[in-house]
């Protein structure tokens, strides 16, 4: 036995049975490895960028860690995007990547750099194994790091001769840390703040947006009348139809800003205080009235269901709250499309227990609005910011919940940015459904310029070429059907509300480019 194929060994020992992979030379004897450890099962991704993004899709709909496969300092730079948003979303991940030999190394081959440094922004836990008697130990310590509440990133960085040399055996899985549970002082204290009459907003994020988290924090909205809202790109929420309604933070300073008016506590559940995305001249930055107090039911490595059941318990509420999101499907609109019939569409053919991928960008908020009350589904939004994240975080969802409908909607500058995922969908037989938003611009950057103050210094046509991507036009249908995904274009309500309604049918990839 190497020391790759007792890291493979030691991962399947671990639970992670999932490998998206972009290798390398300095990988080959892990690749080898991968026919004598059958249980583990590789994906290959064109572009490392989709392999981490696919690596938080998965993580955040199966709750346990994928593996990512990087070469050397340029791939995990090429993963970085989407690993901030997967360090952003708590999701579980673990890197393994690439190193030259460490006799190999003060030659300062081309491809040599500092992964350390460059892991380090987006690494909860870090190691370098350079020893092959010592990978099995340090990639069960990387999955413990990983899975360890509320979620990380665990970057292990193998140098080839670790993985080559011989081993002695694979490693067993370590004991999970947390989630740790909330203190009796957190709970009476909340308690007090949800009794004393004030105006209170319960702020949920992670795990108290699902499951016995969304039904406690229901409890204690039917027992109290506090309001429940969660942050704008909460990294998974569940909607629609029978589940306990939730607000979402507006994107914009100044509608947060009115949302949160005349509040005066905050109590915190798995969440931080709301801030701007970005800082604009004249406008704050908190969202929050001056003067909000701010209080810590649950941290986010803490038990947040755990902690509403109990606080619901302590505030003797209902068993079940009975305020629930009714089924309100639209009526399919006529005519050309816009992103409203866009979403319209899609709400009213979605299928219960769908997977919905958002990276619409200026199309969600209308999305968001029709699928509010559409059959219940499972919401995951970029939550880092980071535009990218959409196809690939579709596939690791796809692989997650094989069961499931993925649809994921995209505009089409975010999508560009990591069309490579088609192939993948294509070679997996994926079943998502990619609707493309095709307005042929960066359409937030257009509405981002007059936000930022810059419009007002005489912003002309070199400046405004930066937002327009229709010339030339970026041809999805041709870009799908190149790497091997199913394709159409719909300009109007019908066409799309007949292609839509094929592709809920079907169970393949297939992307639908809606001209809007």
């Amino acid at each position: 036995m190497n020391g790759a194929q007792s890291l493979i060994r030691t991962l399947v020992n671990c639970g992670v049975r999932l490998c998206f992979a972009n290798p390398g030379t300095s990988e080959m004897h892990f690749v080898a490895a991968l026919d004598a450890v059958p249980e583990m099962r590789a994906v290959l991704c064109l572009f490392e960028g989709v392999a981490t993004g696919a690596a938080d899709g998965y993580a955040r709909i199966g709750g346990s860690p994928a593996l990512t496969l990087l070469h050397l300092g340029p791939g995990l730079a090429n993963g970085l995007a989407n690993l901030h948003n997967a360090r952003r979303a708590g999701s579980p991940v673990v890197n393994v990547v690439g190193e030259h030999a460490t006799f190999h190394r003060r030659y300062e081959a081309p491809l040599t750099a500092d992964i350390v440094g460059i892991a380090r922004p987006v690494s909860s836990w870090l190691c370098e194994s350079r020893s092959a008697p010592s990978v099995a130990a340090d990639v069960a310590r990387a999955v413990q790091a990983a899975r360890a509440a509320p979620g990380g990133i665990a970057t292990l960085i193998l140098s080839a001769d670790a993985a080559w040399n011989p081993a002695e055996h694979p490693a067993g899985m370590l004991p999970d840390i947390g989630p740790a549970p909330v203190s009796d002082v957190a709970l009476d204290n909340a308690a007090g703040l949800l009794r004393n009459g004030r105006k209170t907003v319960l702020l949920l994020r992670g795990a108290a947006l699902r499951g016995t988290g969304l039904e406690a924090a229901g409890r204690i909205q039917a027992g109290t009348g506090v309001r429940l809202v969660c942050d704008t790109f909460a990294p998974v929420t569940e909607l629609g139809a029978g589940r306990v309604p939730v607000e979402r933070l507006p994107y914009l300073v100044e509608q947060a800003i009115e949302c949160l008016a005349g509040v005066e506590q905050i109590i915190l559940v798995g969440a931080a205080p709301p801030v701007a995305f970005f800082g604009y001249p004249g406008k704050p930055s908190l969202c929050a009235p001056e003067g909000c107090r701010f209080s810590h039911l649950a941290h986010p490595h803490e038990d947040g269901p755990g902690a509403l059941s109990a606080l619901a318990d302590r505030l003797g509420a209902p068993a079940r709250s009975p305020l629930r999101v009714p089924l309100t499907l639209p009526d399919v609109p006529s005519g050309i499309l816009d992103a409203a019939s866009v979403s319209a569409i899609m709400a009213a053919s979605t299928p219960e227990g769908a997977i919905l991928v958002d990276e619409a960008i200026t199309s969600s908020p209308p999305l968001l609005r029709a699928m509010a009350t559409a059959r219940p589904h499972t919401h995951l939004a970029v939550t880092g910011g980071s535009l990218g994240q959409g196809m690939p975080a579709a596939i690791g969802a796809a692989l997650a919940a094989p069961d499931r409908k993925v649809v994921c909607a995209l505009g089409d500058g975010s999508a560009a940015y990591t069309l490579q995922a088609l192939w993948t969908m294509a070679r997996e037989n994926l079943d998502v459904t990619t609707v493309i938003y095709a307005n042929r611009a960066y359409a937030i950057l257009n509405f981002e310029l007059q936000r930022a103050g810059a419009a007002g210094l005489g912003v002309g046509p070199r400046a405004l070429s930066m937002f327009d991507l229709g010339q030339p036009a970026l041809d999805w249908v041709k870009i799908a059907e190149g790497m091997g995904v199913e394709a159409s274009r719909a300009a109007t309500c019908a066409e799309f509300a007949a292609q839509y309604a094929s592709a809920m049918k079907q169970r393949a990839p297939r992307l639908i480019e809606a001209v809007i």
